[in-house]
């Protein structure tokens, strides 16, 4: 057995569930287990859990099968202890207090922290506590700052891309404007993805404000063509140029104020533009279900058996991330509060528009 520095840790799922996330799960506790003897603490319902003390001791019999299943064993919620923080009315504890308490009374050395942008945010907070932590990049908007791919953006593309190719056929039969909206509320990294991938004729992304004359004159050029149906990929958090000129406040204000979706406003903009009949597809949480693709499954264990290595050696305040093709450590305090968009020069938004993609500009 080898040495390490920490005997007892947490492990926790916060956020959206993603696929793989029980893969990484196994993949720490096992890793932890077999190459270090530590012991396994599951927290339950993330950060909630962690606050409330709810928590189970993991072994590694609860660990099989779960490299396949989706969802999280451990639960999850979007419960952020530093956001406008409350004491507890029956304890008086504000809920860092609270964490402390529970990580002390369950004999904590560390946390391992499984989630997106918010779930890390956290972490590093927790960080500069003074607590030991240990953060894993999981999100299917592939936004995660520091880290070339996050583990749950292959599966969604997989989802996405299905689902564009099922509506093709509808799309052709019927002479429509088929408008597929994914998510991706602050990047547009599965639009892309899965829009290439399935052949999207227009695709609109949060970083490239629509116009949307522009939109229509595609698909005006590819009727014209002899083309009866178009293909409209839309991130949820895409905008037009009107709406890239207001302010945050603003532009949240006029989004409440949608009676639907972008992905409905777009098609009912496309129908008044080009008079042709448009129909809508709003994926939603289909994207983020189920069985996790090969490729997660993969990754999320490399991330989790590497979150095992970092804890044996105390190398706490990082994210584990993935950069040329290697497992590396960042800084937690480096990806907080950030949003890793498409950069203007992406090779990607450059591929698109080679294989004749309309980006809405």
């Amino acid at each position: 057995m080898k040495t390490s520095c920490v005997k007892t840790f947490g492990v926790l799922t916060s956020g959206g569930d993603a696929p793989g996330l029980n893969a990484a799960i196994r993949a720490v506790c096992r890793t932890a287990s077999v190459q270090y003897g530590m012991r396994a603490v599951g927290i339950k319902n993330g950060y909630r859990g962690l606050v409330k003390g709810d928590m189970i001791p993991l072994d590694v019999s609860q660990l099989s099968g779960l490299l396949t299943v989706g969802g999280t064993i451990l639960g999850t919620s979007r419960e952020k202890p530093f956001k406008n923080p409350q004491p507890n009315p029956e304890t008086g504890l504000l809920p860092i207090e609270a964490i402390k308490k529970n990580y002390r009374e369950w004999n904590l050395d560390a946390l391992v922290c499984i989630g997106g942008n918010g779930t890390n945010t956290t972490a590093s907070l927790l960080a500069q506590e003074g607590l030991n932590v240990i953060g894993l990049p999981k999100t299917i908007d592939n936004d995660i700052m520091c880290t070339d791919m996050t583990f749950g953006f292959h599966t969604a593309v997989d989802v996405a891309t299905d689902a564009i190719d099922r509506l093709h056929s509808t799309a052709h039969s019927h002479s429509r404007i088929m408008v597929i909206e994914v998510m991706g509320h602050k990047a547009g990294w599965l639009a892309l993805y899965s829009g290439i991938a399935g052949g999207g004729d227009v695709i609109l992304i949060p970083e490239i404000p629509y116009d949307i004359q522009s939109v229509a004159d595609k698909i005006m050029e590819r009727r014209n063509a002899g083309k009866n149906f178009s293909i409209v990929v839309v991130a949820e958090g895409a905008m037009s140029r009107e709406e890239a000129l207001l302010s945050k406040k603003e532009f949240k204000k006029l989004r409440a104020s949608m009676p639907e979706s972008i992905g409905y406003r777009v098609a009912h903009e496309l129908e008044r533009a080009t008079g042709l009949e448009s129909r809508v597809t709003v994926l939603g949480y289909l994207q983020r279900g189920g069985t996790p693709s090969p490729y997660d499954r993969v990754l999320a264990t490399q991330f989790g058996t590497q979150a095992a290595h970092f804890l044996a050696r105390g190398d706490f305040g990082k994210l584990v991330a993935l950069q040329n093709s290697e497992i590396k450590g960042v800084p937690l305090s480096d990806i907080a509060g950030q949003v890793k968009n498409i950069p203007a020069g992406h090779y990607m938004l450059q591929t698109a528009r080679e294989v004749g993609t309309c980006l809405g500009d």
